[in-house]
């Protein structure tokens, strides 16, 4: 690729997009274009037409979508499904018809089943059935590696697919209705250091930059306190009266696996796999088994994630495990030989990257 080249960048603001915008600018690309979803609503489909008949972009980088953990997923199935869906046809379609030269499709690894071997291979897909919960999303992700792979067939085109494992990172989404699990701790925790330290003006100045449904940074502490319980942070006063004590309930047993990744590497990745040249691609993967996992090959449990941003937010109250919720697919751990083998293994371990996460949070709050 040429810097000058024009490449469209769609889901710019969200978490990876703008990691893959960061990059890309820094590198030197100096035709970028994107839209923000007031300007360019992609489920549209004539929308999506015109602005590609209009802008004609030579490459496109897929990363928008709608997202979220598995309180969102389970409350909002519908638009998972239908949204993911509508978005990846329409892009891809108009790509094909506006003669991009090659795209990228970025989805997830909840496309493996719930019930497969570990760490999951890119053949697993589709061999058994998939997570409950992440259903609806992990089918839309699915499509959208598909319509990659059959437009490619049928058609000779560039579509590539790389499936992320688990990312956090600047930028992300810390809304405590919807969000993923790090940046869901994060913010529990925090708000929770808030209340046991009494700094009710630091824990305001978080809900007037990320409100809560319910309260504004205006509202009564009692409200704050009852709206803040229905998310899963308590204060109370300790037994002698003598000092305030927090506690944070988190869904599920905390002994679940996972694996995480910071945004700057999958950033990186996604530029890596996008800049192969097409036989380099094409000699690593199959024609209907096209897609590349990307991760670390490492996974934690979600207790020990707790305990270290517990220790990164300085947070000394108690964290509580609600085992009545669910807690999703026991282990999720990504095998990342092929990537590997094709050159490309992550930089940022998790601890590093929790402390810079925090630290971009609290610039974030700070800064607006």
């Amino acid at each position: 690729m040429n810097l000058d080249n024009k490449i469209y960048v769609a889901g710019h603001q969200g978490l990876v997009g703008s990691a893959i915008l960061r990059q890309l600018e820094k590198i030197g690309f100096t035709n970028l274009i994107f839209r923000s979803h007031e300007e360019l609503d992609l489920t549209i489909q004539s929308d999506v037409n015109d602005f590609f008949k209009l802008e004609r972009p030579k490459y496109v980088i897929l990363a928008a979508g709608k997202v979220g953990g598995i309180f969102a997923n389970n409350n909002y199935p519908a638009e998972f499904i239908y949204e993911n869906l509508m978005i990846q046809a329409n892009v891809i379609n108009a790509s094909f018809e506006n003669s991009v030269k090659r795209l990228l499709f970025l989805g997830s690894t909840c496309i493996y089943p719930k019930a497969v071997d570990q760490p999951m291979k890119e053949n697993a897909i589709l061999t058994n059935v998939l997570e409950p919960t992440n259903e609806p999303y992990a089918i839309a992700k699915i499509a959208g590696i598909k319509l990659c792979e059959s437009y490619n067939r049928q058609f000779g085109t560039d579509y590539r697919s790389v499936m992320p494992t688990n990312l956090y990172g600047l930028n992300d989404n810390f809304h405590l209705e919807n969000s993923h699990v790090i940046p869901s701790l994060m913010r529990k925790l925090h708000l929770a250091k808030c209340l046991e330290t009494d700094n009710w003006e630091a824990l305001r100045k978080d809900l007037r930059q990320i409100p809560v449904s319910g309260i504004t940074d205006n509202s009564s502490k009692n409200k704050i306190l009852k709206v803040l319980e229905n998310h899963g942070i308590f204060l109370q006063t300790s037994k002698n009266q003598k000092k305030l004590e927090a506690s944070v309930n988190i869904w599920g047993s905390g002994n679940v696996m996972r694996e995480f990744l910071h945004v700057d590497d999958m950033a990186s990745a996604s530029i890596f796999v996008f800049n192969l040249e097409k036989k380099i691609y094409e000699s690593n993967t199959k024609p209907m088994l096209s897609h590349i996992n990307v991760g670390t090959g490492k996974d934690i449990t979600i207790r020990k994630v707790a305990e270290i941003i517990k220790e990164i937010t300085g947070f000394k109250g108690k964290i509580i495990y609600d085992q009545s919720k669910p807690d999703g697919a026991k282990r999720k751990l990504i095998d990342v030989s092929r990537l590997e083998k094709m050159g490309w293994k992550y930089r940022i371990e998790l601890s590093k990257g929790l402390l810079d996460t925090y630290k971009s949070y609290l610039t974030r709050i700070d800064n607006h």
